[in-house]
């Protein structure tokens, strides 16, 4: 799958202090957890996953129809219920 930026994506983490090569880090963790997300524009795939230092994040991505491309379209940091369901689901890896 080849992920690209989607327009805003950028300014968006920055606001929230993420850097963009800590999304790539969790999109290429070995252990990222794709799952099923929901906006008001309708179904995304997000994914849940630990930076090298160990930051969770999740990342919003928009898959491109027809086509194994999706656009990277926001990330943030797991809340803390989300970061211990990741870390039982890492313990199953």
């Amino acid at each position: 799958m080849t992920f690209m930026w989607a327009g805003g994506a950028l300014e968006w983490l920055a606001r929230l202090g993420i850097e963009p090569s800590e999304v790539q880090q969790v999109l290429q963790y070995g252990k990222r957890w794709p799952r099923q997300g929901y906006t008001s524009a309708g179904a995304v795939l997000t994914v849940w996953g630990r930076t090298r230092t160990g930051r969770a994040l999740l990342v919003v991505l928009w898959p491109e129809q027809g086509s194994m491309n999706a656009h990277i379209t926001a990330a943030r940091e797991l809340t803390a219920g989300e970061e211990a369901e990741l870390t039982r689901w890492e313990a199953t890896r």
